[in-house]
């Protein structure tokens, strides 16, 4: 696992490209690395960076890309066009719709995990997992503003595998800019304007100071303000299915808040010390939404709270890393905790109301604390073959205290065996020991193989082995084959395994139909696993490249809401005696399977066409049949890039999404029928932009998205609208311009 040196202006020498030929071999390895030790027989490529762009099953989203194109605030809106990236819900389930994430080729944003500068970001498990896999949450794509990343490397399959807990589906690895050698700065400010009245605008301020302290000493400061207004409470009327007792919002608002800073010691020429601190705040503008879309609640508990905030993260981290070059070899070690604070007005913990506020609300926090150690060492070794060895341990701690979550009363479905009806337990924890092993093996001059070993120990899960083989072999001077096969797997949440944990429903929520229930966490929940694969050929001739790759996923014991009674509460009052107990249970398996496809095409001399594709064979529980996330059968995204002159670009860009197809199962394990069925028919969304470079101290960028004003709105959740349970906003023009010194 090399690691980018944070010193800038480094050198790429032959050993530096190991990072590519990692990539190249489908490694985990996300950082250039910059070295200067000679390891003569792996094979040089020309920039880690173009090759890292062009590798199957890794994308690479530039600083220039980002500017050319300039997110509203979450970086989101452009992961979601690299190839085996779409956004969904956090379940099938359609709740929480508007709150789209970042899903990986099927798998669900549960198992994306989020890197900034390689250490991993754990703030959205602040908040509470609902009855389907709902989270009232945006993710945690929204930590480092736009304009402050150097690039976003997005690593899917079996290399993702490498990262461990929550890496199934893949990793977004958001790469921060550096300190620098120079004093320089930049002031950035981006606003949009929606055509449509009753859809919010976005303003944001961001800016950056860089440069030396002293011969051996640089800092950076970044610091960003955003509001993004929510859309107006009526923009779904109408368009709801099953109305009468039901209401849909659209988008929420959030406010922004960031500032961060690093420092970093140059101890000498080949040792590096970084500290890197920094705290956010992310604060919701509340549209009306809730868990169920219940309308009688928005008149009397709701609607006092529109256009306010119900809900505010606040994410605190501190990092201290080592970075060194021993001559032998090199190796990275840092210390990270971030505390997160997931403040938010108490909510129902019971059927309909789950995910509401309860009646005269007050505000209370979830506090999440984690603790990350890691330790790492690359050594080259000549012999028999030529290679790079890394060896690394890991050691994560989560500890959570949630008052407001673990409080469901039990004096009407009756108390459940085995814990307390009330003052029950608020805390949780877990922690993780991980040991890993890859090598990065040159066979002969084409054929790169990197097999690899990852143990991991989980205080409440067990012990899981990850192994991991993957294969580049050159075929000729223009195509290459690229395969590779590994286990990945994810631990359960905080509240998966935490029997205090306890949701309730009457019965409409029960799977099969019967009487009252709950759900209770479970402590002897497995660790989901999948096989990943995926074989792939790329055709590359001078800037011309093509490649398709296939891949699946078989997943075993995916946790979900159990659909076998595991007990009976006992007492209780009225109709909801004795009420049944289920558990978060393991589901034997799962499939995820499809297609990926990139071409970059120069047309002419200075326009350049590149296109990706993603199409879903599968992606579904292979006892019910149901869908994994919804998501679309396939998806175009097209881009033409053309530097029209020097200071002047120009880029179209276009996305098909194919159909959204829901699941055919109601909460209790019913047909679904109408509505209830219906797929979301294939659209395309159209962007323009320009910038232009008036000198090196100020650029602008103008554009519109959605340019033909393809409009969807938000209907219900699954069990009401079939797919259509997000908005899609239509036609918004946006500006952004930078000033620098």
């Amino acid at each position: 696992m090399a690691h980018l040196s944070r010193r800038p202006n480094f050198l790429i020498t032959p050993l530096n490209v190991a990072i590519a030929v990692c990539l190249v071999a489908g490694s985990t390895s996300l950082y250039v690395e910059a070295q200067t030790t000679e390891l003569e027989t792996l094979k040089i490529i020309a920039t880690a960076q173009e090759e890292l762009k062009q590798a199957p099953g890794v994308s690479l989203i530039s600083a220039d890309d980002i500017r050319k194109t300039p997110p509203a605030n979450d970086i989101s809106e452009l992961l979601r066009k690299q190839p085996g990236v779409n956004l969904t819900g956090n379940s099938g389930s359609g709740a929480r719709g508007n709150n789209r994430q970042i899903d990986i080729r099927g798998m669900g944003p549960e198992n994306t995990l989020i890197l900034i500068d390689g250490k991993p970001v754990a703030s959205k498990n602040a908040v509470r997992y609902g009855w389907r896999g709902e989270r009232d949450t945006r993710g945690d794509t929204n930590w480092v503003p736009a304009d402050q990343i150097e690039r976003i490397e997005i690593l899917r399959g079996p290399a993702a595998a490498r990262y461990g807990n929550g890496a199934a589906g893949g990793v977004i690895n958001i790469i921060t800019k550096v300190a620098g050698t120079e004093h320089h700065g930049d002031v950035t400010i981006y606003m949009n304007k929606p055509q449509h009245s009753e859809e919010g605008d976005s303003k944001r301020i961001n800016f950056n100071l860089s440069g030396p302290i002293a011969s051996n000493f640089s800092y950076r400061l970044y610091g960003n303000l955003n509001k993004t207004d929510m859309d107006d409470p009526g923009i779904n009327k109408d368009k709801v299915a099953n109305a009468g007792s039901k209401i849909t919002s659209g988008r929420e608002g959030v406010r922004n808040k960031d500032i961060n800073g690093l420092l970093s010691w140059y101890l000498t020429d080949e040792q590096t010390l970084e500290l890197d601190t920094g705290f956010s705040r992310q604060g919701n503008i509340y549209g009306g939404d809730s868990m169920n879309n219940n309308a009688g609640a928005l008149e009397g508990i709701r609607e006092p709270w529109l256009g306010r905030e119900t809900n505010i993260t606040y994410r605190q981290n501190y990092a201290l890393t080592h970075r060194g070059d021993w001559g032998f070899g090199e190796t990275v070690n840092f210390v990270q905790y971030e505390k997160t604070k997931n403040s938010r007005l108490e909510e129902g913990l019971a059927g309909g109301p789950e995910g509401n506020f309860v009646k005269n609300p007050s505000f209370g926090s979830v506090e999440l604390d984690t603790l990350i150690a890691h330790s790492e060492v690359s050594v080259p070794l000549n012999g028999l073959v030529n290679q790079v060895v890394t060896l690394g341990a890991e050691w994560v701690d989560q500890r959570m205290e949630d008052p407001f979550s673990n409080t469901q009363a039990t004096n009407e479905g009756g108390v459940v065996p085995g814990i307390k009806a009330k003052d029950r337990d608020t805390k949780s924890s877990a922690h993780i020991f991980s040991v890993f092993v890859d090598s990065n093996i040159e066979l002969a001059p084409d054929t790169l193989l990197t097999p690899g070993l990852r143990f991991d120990q989980h205080s409440e899960a067990g012990s899981n082995w990850s192994p991991a083989l993957n294969l580049s072999q050159a075929l000729g001077d223009s195509f290459t084959l690229k395969a590779g096969i590994a286990q990945a797997y994810k631990a359960p949440n905080l509240y998966q395994n935490n029997s205090n944990y306890l949701l309730y429903s009457r019965g409409n929520g029960c799977w099969g139909g019967g009487g009252a229930c709950y759900l209770q966490g479970n402590k002897e929940l497995k660790a989901e696993t999948s096989i990943n694969k995926e074989i792939g050929l790329e055709f590359r001739q001078d800037e011309f490249v093509v490649g398709a790759t296939w891949f699946r996923n078989d997943y075993k014991n995916k946790v979900e809401s159990g659909k076998t009674k595991t007990g009976n509460a006992s007492g209780g009052t009225g109709t909801f005696v004795n009420a049944d107990v289920f558990e978060w249970e393991n589901v034997p398996k799962a499939i995820v399977e499809g297609f990926e496809g990139t071409l970059s095409l120069p047309l002419v001399a200075n326009l350049n066409w590149s296109t990706n594709f993603t199409y879903m064979e599968r992606s579904e529980n292979r006892t019910t049949g149901e869908p994994l996330s919804i998501i679309p059968k396939y998806t175009v995204n097209s881009m033409l890039d053309w530097q029209v002159l020097d200071p002047l670009a120009v880029q179209v860009t276009a996305t098909w999404y194919g159909k959204q197809t829901p699941g055919k199962l109601g909460y209790k394990g019913e047909e679904l029928s109408g509505d209830s069925i219906r797929e979301v028919s294939p659209y395309a969304v159209v962007g323009l932009s320009s910038q232009y470079v008036f000198n090196k101290y100020l650029r602008a960028t103008l554009g519109v998205s959605n340019l033909f004003d393809e409009r969807l709105y938000r209907e219900g959740n699954t069990v009401d609208a079939g797919a259509y349970t997000y908005n899609e906003p239509g036609r918004t023009f946006y500006t952004s311009i930078t000033s620098s010194f």
